[in-house]
């Protein structure tokens, strides 16, 4: 499974953590969280992982990393993941030079022999020849995807500007509606309205 979002943020979470022998040590671990801002981000780590970590938990870092794309078929839970790069070689059209292009992705695997299947298997369909660098195991915990795309959709809606149709003689508004109301301005409004964007 492909997870795809405009923005992915590491977030390191520090909190007292319970060993397998039963001893507790304090620990700081980063999660990568799918979200538009780093509010966002914040805001889904202590979401996701209220009710799971005891006692308190503090954030201590928030940056944001790029993946080409993340390829993880435990939909965020994988045992491990790895960092791949890749690079290929692109040609300018304009120039017709070549320079060369770097891709990182990040994937869920058990093992680096796992996640080179995984890649190889992800970019069968490439239409250029690539080099795979390197695949190196990464220190994230796990994955929080972002928020449904319906919730993010409410918030841009909201801000949304206003759209008035006033009468150029009077000033008066005849109406005052949001641009991306599913709404028709019909016909019989005569000549002397007009849209003023505010």
């Amino acid at each position: 499974m492909s997870i795809v979002t405009n923005n992915y943020f590491i977030v390191k979470v520090r909190y007292t953590k319970q060993l397998e022998n039963g001893a507790f040590k304090r620990v700081t671990e980063p999660y990568l969280v799918g979200g538009f801002s780093f509010t966002d981000a914040e805001a889904s780590i202590y979401e996701n992982l209220g009710d799971v970590i005891r006692g308190e938990f503090t954030v201590t870092d928030i940056k944001r990393v790029e993946y080409h794309d993340i390829f993880d078929e435990t939909d965020g839970c994988a045992d491990k993941y790895f960092v791949a790069k890749i690079c290929y070689d692109s040609v300018d059209m304009d120039s017709e030079k070549s320079k060369k292009i770097t891709n990182t992705f990040l994937i869920g695997a058990t093992t680096i022999e796992e996640a080179t299947e995984t890649i190889k298997k992800e970019l069968e369909t490439l239409l250029v020849d690539y080099k795979i660098v390197s695949i190196n195991e990464s220190p994230i915990v796990e994955i929080f995807k972002p928020k449904q795309e319906e919730e993010n959709l409410d918030r841009e809606i909201s801000r949304t500007p206003k759209i008035e149709i006033t009468n150029n003689q009077t000033g008066e508004v005849i109406r005052n509606f949001k641009e991306d109301e599913d709404e028709e301005i019909t016909d019989d409004v005569d000549d002397s309205h007009s849209y003023i964007d505010n």
